[in-house]
């Protein structure tokens, strides 16, 4: 398919020092001595090695067995943890928005045209670890627009101004992301929203079947020697196109779902039109975990990003939510990941949502990668971040200590080699612990209220 794809003086004086600084660059070589290195892909090392070189991990190991560059940059990092940069696979950071009121179906929106690449929000993401987001428009309607993947970076250790200084790019040059589709409660709606269930289910269908004819035509319109007959091509349309994209494997829709009877209406619509799912929320999983499984073990669906959330209030939909969904899917043979929702849960308390899996039961092997590679594994990014092993994205953590430790400080975060993330500079440490002018630009981002739910 074609695609075109107020802060006093003293604390200003301190800023703009700490801008002139010199910053850790992707271009240099930097070893890391001496840490507890947590890789995710195999075992823990203790007292391990950890050498980037042009933004890509080189070497990992333990001391012993590690031979160090000659010229690198050596941290001593002795009586650290070291572990993957966090991956988010559901946050609304960046002051995004989506589709409009006119209609619940709206495939061509891109979220990335709503980014802020400059908004504070990115600050506390990497205060907290998070090197990598999928960047999601909201879950008020059944299809809001295309998210977009995100990589936490400071160009040259300073802010980013242009979106496409974040993006993770696919190997054709666009820019990586999903689809955000939803249904339930948050989708429902007045006219011309569905009103039921059972109606929103029919739309989506509609939609995918007007989709599946289009791309049949722009299939029938190329000639066998590879060119096009532009008569044949029916009038572009840039919903249908992602659309087709999405039944043809090219993007995965990120599925916003809650109860049990919802989740199965997304697994027979992905029966239906063959797309790629992962279904997110998941309040009521842990009552369909066998299917979700068997679903998974068939093919098209990748697994869960699931959300813990541990004070009152909510939506009826997720009355059912259980501390217990991770363990449960993972015994059943599902890939789960968690995701922030941000501001469900704030990006700098990510870590707390593995501890709480832990305590409902979930391996502590387990928690880990459903921070980390388990999420990229859901964006398809698991052959570039989610673990520390040679070849791979030098995205990774600087720990005070164990991460699942509630007393445990997030000290330095690293993305492509690069520190964006510092708990020593006070800039930086504003962002993580709070405080004035630490969040200025901010408006918390609510998905499901002002008519068309943006």
């Amino acid at each position: 398919m074609h695609r075109t794809n107020l802060v006093g003086c003293a604390a200003f004086a301190v800023t703009c020092l700490l801008a002139l600084a010199a910053v850790p660059g992707r271009g240099e070589t930097h070893a890391f001595v001496g840490a507890h290195i947590i890789t995710v892909a195999g075992d823990e090392i203790a007292g391990g090695v950890l050498v980037v070189e042009d933004g890509r991990i080189t070497m990992v190991g333990p001391a012993a067995a590690t031979t160090i560059p000659a010229g690198a940059v050596q941290h001593d990092v002795t009586g650290k943890v070291i572990m993957p940069g966090l991956v988010d696979t559901h946050s609304h950071i960046g002051g995004v928005g989506g589709a409009d009121g006119s209609a619940p179906i709206q495939p061509g929106v891109r979220v990335l045209d709503s980014v802020n690449p400059m908004d504070s929000g990115f600050r506390r993401m990497v205060s907290g670890g998070v090197t990598t987001a999928n960047v999601m428009p909201g879950s008020g309607h059944l299809l809001s627009g295309q998210t977009v993947y995100l990589k936490i970076r400071r160009p040259g250790g300073e802010p980013p101004r242009r979106v496409e200084d974040l993006y993770i790019l696919r190997e054709d040059g666009t820019p990586a992301g999903g689809i955000k589709m939803a249904n339930g409660t948050n989708s429902i709606g007045g006219p011309p929203f569905p009103g039921t269930r059972a109606k929103s289910a029919f739309l989506v269908r509609e939609q995918f079947i007007r989709a599946r004819e289009y791309g049949e035509k722009v299939k029938a319109a190329r000639k066998e020697d590879g060119s096009v007959d532009e008569s044949k091509l029916p009038p572009r349309d840039l919903g249908l196109e992602a659309l087709v994209d999405a039944m043809e494997g090219r993007v995965i829709v990120q599925h916003h779902t809650h109860r049990a009877d919802d989740i199965m209406t997304v697994l027979r619509l992905r029966d239906e039109f063959g797309f790629r799912v992962v279904l997110h929320h998941v309040s009521e999983a842990w009552k369909v975990a066998d299917e979700i499984a068997e679903a998974q073990r068939k093919g098209g669906v990748l697994g869960c990003s699931a959300i813990l959330v541990d004070s009152p209030g909510g939506k009826l939909e997720a009355a059912d939510l259980s501390m217990e969904t991770g363990a449960e899917l993972v015994r059943a043979g599902v890939t789960m990941a968690y995701h922030t929702d941000d501001w469900i849960t704030d990006s700098r308390l990510f870590l707390r949502m593995a501890a709480l899996g832990v305590r409902a039961g979930l391996p502590r092997d387990a928690a880990l990668r459903a921070v980390t590679l388990a999420g990229a594994q859901l964006l398809d990014l698991q052959d570039r971040i989610g673990s520390l092993e040679p070849g791979k994205d030098a995205d990774f953590i600087v720990l005070s200590g164990d991460p699942l430790s509630v007393y445990t400080k997030i000290e330095q975060t690293w993305v492509e080699g690069e520190l964006v993330f510092d708990r020593n500079r006070p800039e930086d440490r504003l962002y993580q612990t709070g405080g004035y002018g630490a969040g200025h630009d901010q408006t918390p981002y609510f998905c499901c209220f002002g008519g068309a739910g943006q």
